[in-house]
């Protein structure tokens, strides 16, 4: 005797006030995420010091990768199998342990293994809010709403730094490390986040039994982990070394197996080969690894460019970047607010990846002796185009999608745009530092002859071995000697780190030319007026309808 299909719930229709207030909830699961990415950046530094650890520090940044690029898609897939809130609720949950245990760390070992199970919790709130937020609004109203989202992700790119200056900076706050807080800080926001998402977050969830695909989860995790470590590591390993190899050799291995369990599981995949069949998904997905290489591999070297060529400390550098802010919120609410009264979304991440392409190569030209203002327009041009870009993706690729494929679709696009970010970050990195060298050579020979040059080191003869030190190599892990040389003698330093810096942008700048060319390709498709859940509830109906007996 067959058991009555359970009745599917009715839509529900979310007000304006309503949705604002589970924004809420969302806004503080994701500012989490993204001030943890930032305010390690100002205070690894010190934690690695103080931990005696900092050859060892990359393992922590890896660890946290690591798990939380690979727990993107499962939430994506199991939020859709059993519903988003005890998924949200689960990843800030897992978020808040590990930043408590991260505060407790004694060895940078024990930090690493905290970090990653800080990033299994980190991997679900960025990819899980955004599905939600496809729930329960309309594609046609999304990207207005999702505009909020840039906006927390700003906010926390120039609060982390200068909180993670701050805190690094002391020696004690309440008896504890002054670094310890940095991770600390997490807990309190944490449980307002879950408290505000267990009042507020109420969605209608229509359960759809499916096959949980472990073999991609694991053939995932085997190619993951030894890529992602060898683009960490492979700078100080040597990118030939036997260590590497292996890492490339079992990363293909489990990149083969990955292929082939998501094509027996087909539409139970991880993630769905069909999907990525998709025009939509496909170009989304494309543009948003090339996005997040050009976004990541060039970002990363202006805090640098800041605090090496122009001196600003930490705090003053992540103040700095308050234009770049500006441009990303800028940039997403004007695109949102376009969207939601046009209908149109395919002209947004056009325009975004040609700002990016010119704000790229003007970075290309920016030198040591350039005036802060001309590079915090392009700055300002540069969060733009990323604020035109992100979102608008996103949006496409929900409404490509059927409703009960937004989790996994949404998850992809999150999961590539960090891959695209992992990968940028190394590789850019691996370029500076192996160009850096040869161009402040270059620059101090051609510095050496001048008369500002000669009269510096006869004024004090220290200084020579200073600089012979910084020469040696030394410098490159510890730039802090700058400040005690005279003008005359670190501006060639600083003329080769600009140099070395023209080089990275340059590569970024054909990198997003090849995602310039990829969004042509993107599909204009009519943005749904109905939410996701509504367009699940009415499919459930209809097929409710034709089981029903005549």
């Amino acid at each position: 005797m067959s058991h009555p299909a359970p009745p599917a719930p009715a839509p529900v229709e979310f007000t304006h006030r309503q949705i604002l207030t589970i924004l809420g909830g969302l806004m503080m699961g994701m500012f989490l995420a993204a001030l943890d990415q930032t305010i390690m950046a100002t205070a690894t530094r010190t934690i690695a010091d103080d931990l005696q650890g900092f050859d060892l520090q990359a393992w922590a940044t890896t660890a946290f990768l690591i798990t939380s690029t690979i727990s993107t898609p499962l939430y994506g897939k199991l939020s859709d199998i059993y519903g988003r809130r005890p998924f949200f609720l689960l990843a800030i949950g897992i978020f808040i342990v590990g930043s408590f245990l991260c505060g407790l760390s004694e060895n940078m070992w024990q930090l690493a293994a905290f970090r990653a199970i800080q990033g299994l919790g980190a991997g679900g709130l960025m990819s899980l809010a955004l599905a939600i937020i496809g729930d329960i609004v309309p594609p046609r109203e999304r990207a207005k709403y999702q505009g909020f989202f840039l906006a927390v992700f700003g906010t926390a790119s120039v609060l982390g730094p200068i909180l993670g200056g701050f805190f690094a900076g002391a020696d004690t706050l309440l008896g504890t490390d002054g670094w310890r807080w940095v991770f600390y800080l997490n807990v309190p926001i944490g449980l307002a986040a879950m408290a505000v998402v267990a009042r507020v977050l109420h969605l209608p969830h229509h359960r759809v039994d499916h096959r949980i695909d472990w073999p991609g989860a694991l053939t995932l995790i085997l190619a993951l982990v030894p890529l992602l470590t060898v683009a960490e590591q492979g700078r100080e390993w040597g990118w030939g070394s036997g260590r590497s190899i292996a890492c490339y050799v079992i990363g293909g291995i489990g990149l083969i197996g990955f292929v082939l369990a998501e094509r027996a599981y087909k539409d139970e995949a991880l993630l769905p080969l069909a999907l990525l069949g998709k025009r939509t998904v496909a170009v989304g997905v494309t543009a948003s690894t090339i996005l997040g290489m050009a976004m990541f591999g060039g970002l990363m070297t202006v805090p640098l460019y800041l605090q090496i060529v122009k001196g600003s400390s930490a705090t003053l550098a992540g103040l700095q970047m308050i234009p770049f802010v500006v441009g990303i919120m800028t940039g997403s609410i004007i695109s949102g607010q376009l969207i939601s009264r046009t209908g149109r979304y395919r002209i947004f991440p056009i325009v975004g990846s040609v700002f990016m392409v010119i704000s790229l190569y003007l970075f290309s030209l920016v030198g040591a002796d350039t005036p802060l203002w001309r590079t915090m327009l392009v700055m300002v041009l540069m969060g733009l185009g990323l604020g035109s870009n992100m979102q608008p993706m996103i949006t496409a690729v929900q409404n490509a999608v059927s409703p009960r494929e937004i989790g996994t679709a949404t998850g992809a696009v999150t999961f590539f745009r960090s891959m695209g970010g992992t990968l940028g970050t190394a590789v850019f990195l691996s370029v500076l530092f192996n160009v850096l060298p040869g161009n402040i050579e270059k620059a101090y020979t051609a510095a050496q002859p001048t008369a500002e040059f000669q009269q510096a080191i006869a004024a004090d003869p220290s200084q020579a071995e200073t600089l012979k030190v910084a020469m040696s190599g030394a410098g490159l892990s510890d730039t802090s000697f700058l400040s005690r040389l005279a003008d005359p003698i670190s501006h060639p330093f600083k003329v080769g780190f600009a140099d070395s810096v023209h080089v990275v942008y340059l590569i970024a700048f054909f990198v997003m030319i090849l995602g310039l060319i990829v969004v042509f390709f993107l599909p204009e498709i009519p943005l749904s007026q109905r939410s996701a859940q509504q367009a699940r509830a009415e499919e459930a109906a209809v097929k409710e309808g034709s089981e029903a007996p005549a």
